[in-house]
């Protein structure tokens, strides 16, 4: 059975906390104060921070994390809201009032955190990286692998993503159609819905105008996406905007490429920045070859990354790209090879074609 977090000292709202915890079918792992919340502040569903200790979180701040919910106090504590927002709750919510949303936000919390596929981000270090092509060449090694697989396209200015792997001309949704989306996506329904390329699912933008999308409707697709398949790959903006951010928040991984080069590495000093602000994991991606000669674990000390590997150039892969060829389609070259030692090694993730 999975187990909350609940933080408060105060006897009377841990009452209430725990009752509305088993009337979600959820146990509880009960702190009092943050050292001892440090213990399951990252692994927990969901985490509950009574209003009594969210000054105590907003001073000493955890690692940003998705689901957490300060429970107030008094409806009339202006405070409150500077104070969640330091803590990085996502919701504020005052009792008794608030108690069916809590039940059914820990009943979706609890789905949430269990059996969820591993989310990996990339975003190029500087325009021209190589991120999206990255970005296709982990999900198209992962059906190559024998796994299930789902491409989202973040950015909506990159030129949509379905054209790096032939999918343009594929019927199903993008976006914009999804734009709206709110609360529970059915995983299955989401995965029929999408443009299906030599069975990699994948959600892209049409070639419409650009559009803003929020980050109540990335969450409710990426939860969806990690319920149905064994790994997401989504391909985020250079500039964080609400939906990278959430994307960001939520994923396993954020890989930044980068090219061997002085400027590119400058570029990639904010882009780490930015990403360290809401990723847990960030790591360096390098791509060669480098004209001034710089190396890899050079470049990811200077920026101050760890290094998850170097991509030697590929030839053949621009050409490729333009005749529509997903990149690593054959299994053979550097990204192909990347690719299968980061889902092994990095992810965990074990070739089913090899265990058959």
């Amino acid at each position: 059975m999975s187990r909350i977090l609940i933080c408060t000292d105060d006897p009377d709202l841990l009452e209430d906390l725990l009752r509305l915890a088993a009337a979600a079918g959820l146990e509880s792992d009960v702190v009092r104060d943050i050292l001892a919340a440090r213990q399951h502040w990252s692994s927990a569903p969901a985490v509950l921070v009574g209003g009594d200790l969210s000054a105590m979180f907003s001073d000493t701040p955890l690692p940003r994390r998705s689901r957490v919910v300060l429970v107030g106090l008094d409806l009339d504590d202006a405070d409150v809201w500077r104070r969640a927002m330091s803590a990085g709750a996502d919701h504020v919510v005052f009792l008794p009032d608030a108690e069916p949303w809590i039940v059914e936000f820990l009943v979706d919390a609890d789905d949430l955190g269990g059996c969820m596929a591993p989310l990996v981000a990339v975003v190029g270090g500087r325009g021209g990286a190589g991120a999206s092509t990255l970005a296709s060449a982990l999900a198209v090694t992962a059906l190559l692998q024998g796994m299930s697989a789902m491409l989202i396209d973040v950015d909506p200015a990159g030129g949509g993503l379905d054209l790096a792997v032939g999918g343009e001309d594929t019927a199903g949704l993008r976006w914009p159609d999804l734009a709206a989306t709110r609360g529970r996506v059915s995983a299955g329904a989401l995965s029929l819905s999408l443009p299906r390329v030599n069975d990699l699912t994948v959600l892209s933008w049409d070639r419409g105008s650009p559009l803003a999308i929020n980050a109540e409707a990335i969450e409710s697709v990426l939860a969806a996406a990690r319920r149905d398949t064994d790994v997401v790959v989504a391909d985020l903006p250079r500039s964080f905007d609400e939906a990278a951010r959430a994307v960001l928040v939520e994923c396993s991984m954020c890989l930044i490429v980068v090219p061997a080069e002085v400027r590119a590495c400058a570029a990639a000093c904010r882009i780490a920045c930015a990403a360290l602000a809401d990723a847990r994991d960030v790591r360096l991606v390098v791509r060669g070859p480098a004209p001034s000669r710089l190396r890899a674990e050079q470049i990811a000390s200077v920026i101050g990354l760890p290094l998850a590997g170097y991509l030697r150039p590929e030839p053949g892969l621009a050409a490729a790209a333009e005749r529509g060829d997903p990149p690593a389609r054959t299994g053979r070259g550097p990204l192909a090879h990347f690719s299968r030692r980061f889902l092994e090694r990095d992810l965990g993730l074990h070739s089913r074609r090899a265990a058959a």
